[in-house]
């Protein structure tokens, strides 16, 4: 018995030593192909790229609106009810195909016990799920770039990402780059095109979101767990493709955010030789933290019984109080702009700015699942935006429109119309501000209140609907008040401040002090 161990182990010993020379010879070749291909200031190296100053207009910028929008938008389904973290700690087998994200459903359709799947036979029989292209195709006829881009300016917003290819593959461009897996899969029309022109007419900012982690026409099996969804091993074929794909989206349509998802399928310097290209193709651009670069260690988890392994390590993790929230904020990455909480933010001032991404309901895409009920209300989003301004942050919204004519549903439109009401109204407490010596108070009445500034004036959004006299505690103001959108206000200073008669119970006043 102990020669048995003693032989399984030199076996054990042997492939790891493989597997590590597979993989250091990779990355040898990887990073050989990386190259720059324009002129500038930055180069090729985190050093140089971490020296890129965060552009005044993202930091100013408080309120961006996200676009989930593709083949997926014409089932819109997905099953409701639970979040995606409830489901790591409850039914990690299948987390992945049960989850609530409707853009998930090219994935999820492929689990035959899934709700997903029980909904494509009941309604589309065995149809593959590239058919949606005809639907999709055709709702176009409606969908007009310039009525979103005017509604997103009308709610407040300073810039709008799209998804340009999500995890499905479908690329929302006439793409030149050769699909190997799926030759045509994209868009015949240039909506990239059209959205960026009618965005930027608006006076807004465009970003775009490509999903460099994960794209299922390149890797065919069904992803079930966080194991499959994290270490899936993707070939040079998708490495020269999503690499080709961004530096034609950098080159058509100059985007302002460059927005990747999940991770990225190239070594390092891969990575950073197309991040100094963006970089010195639109120098005040930004790049968010999902840029995880396949490591040795993404490398080493490929193989299905190490994802094994991983997978059954995570099932107990998950069960430990808040272990599966925490799946929701990135890792520190070794160069971004910015980082990006999901569905979740920071409730301290934080040295590096950040944005919190999350939907209106508990799906990105369109979920015709969803209801009124089911969206987050205005009040909640406001606060959201208010509290991201004072601690270093920002809030990026997401739509998800319905089918190829791009019909965002009256639930959504709603509370984009509440959040431009209120921006319309107290955006000088957030836009241009910076956090303040302090994040945030409560009044006497329970009310939290966050504080902003912007030059010597000190900005106070009081996060409820105060009446008659507001009083912040632990905190002395001094100086002129007014209340944004009224006018005067007096106020009384000793250990904490009064705002005398400031509240009308109007949610989420704003005053502006000194």
């Amino acid at each position: 018995m102990r020669k048995f161990f003693l032989r399984l182990a030199v076996v054990v010993v042997a492939l790891v030593l493989v597997f590590v020379g597979c993989s250091v010879v990779w990355t040898w070749q990887d990073d050989r192909k990386a190259q720059m291909t324009t002129d500038g200031p930055y180069e090729a190296t985190v050093e140089s790229l971490n020296t890129h100053p965060l552009p005044k207009w993202f930091a100013d910028a408080k309120f961006g609106v996200m676009i989930h929008w593709g083949l997926y938008s014409v089932p819109g389904f997905a099953p409701k009810g639970t979040t995606f973290s409830k489901l790591l700690e409850m039914q990690y087998g299948h987390a992945m195909t049960h989850n609530p994200y409707a853009e998930d459903y090219a994935n999820a359709m492929k689990d035959p016990g899934s709700p997903t799947a029980r909904f494509h036979r009941e309604h589309y029989g065995n149809a593959p799920y590239s058919d949606f292209t005809k639907q999709f195709d055709a709702g176009l006829a409606q969908w007009d770039a310039d009525r979103w881009a005017a509604q997103f300016k009308a709610a407040g917003a300073s810039y709008v990402v799209v998804t340009a290819k999500y995890a499905d593959g479908y690329s929302l461009w006439p793409t030149q780059v050769r699909n190997p897996h799926a030759p045509d899969f994209h868009a015949q029309r240039d909506l990239m095109g059209e959205l960026s022109t009618a965005v930027r007419k608006q006076g807004l900012k465009f970003g775009v979101y490509y999903s460099g982690g994960v794209d299922w026409t390149f890797q065919r099996k069904t992803v079930k767990t966080l194991g499959d969804y994290a270490y899936l091993h993707y070939g040079e074929d998708y490495r020269k493709y999503a690499v080709a794909q961004v530096r034609e989206l950098i080159d058509r349509y100059k985007p302002d955010i460059l927005w990747n998802d999940i991770a990225w399928p190239t070594g390092s310097k891969r990575l950073y030789a197309l991040l100094a290209d963006y970089y010195n193709t639109v120098p005040e651009g930004v790049v968010d933290d999902r840029w995880s670069t396949a490591s040795f260690g993404r490398q080493l988890m490929s193989p299905k019984p190490m994802r094994w392994g991983f997978d059954q390590l995570m099932k107990g993790v998950f069960k430990l109080p808040g272990a599966a929230d925490s799946i929701n904020t990135q890792k520190p990455a070794p160069h971004s702009d910015f980082r990006t909480p999901e569905y979740a933010d920071f409730d301290t001032i934080q040295d590096k700015f950040w944005q919190q991404d999350r939907g209106i309901g508990g799906s990105f895409g369109y979920n015709r699942e969803e209801t009124g009920e089911d969206y987050t209300a205005s009040t909640e989003l406001i606060a959201a935006l208010a509290k991201g301004a004072a601690n270093n942050g920002s809030l990026l919204l997401n739509v998800g429109p319905s089918g190829g004519a791009g019909e965002i549903v009256p639930e959504q439109s709603s509370r984009l119309s509440d959040i431009g009401a209120w921006l319309k109204i107290n955006r000088e407490a957030l836009d241009g501000t910076r956090p303040w010596t302090r994040s945030s108070t409560t009044t006497t009445a329970g009310d939290q209140v966050v504080f902003t500034q912007k030059g010597k004036a000190v900005y106070a959004v009081v996060l409820g609907r105060p009446r008659g006299d507001i009083v912040l505690k632990d905190v002395a103001l001094t100086g002129a008040v007014r209340r944004l959108g009224a006018g005067p206000v007096a106020m009384t200073t000793t250990a904490d401040t009064v705002l005398k008669a400031a509240g009308d119970g109007t949610y989420a006043p704003a005053f502006r002090i000194g």
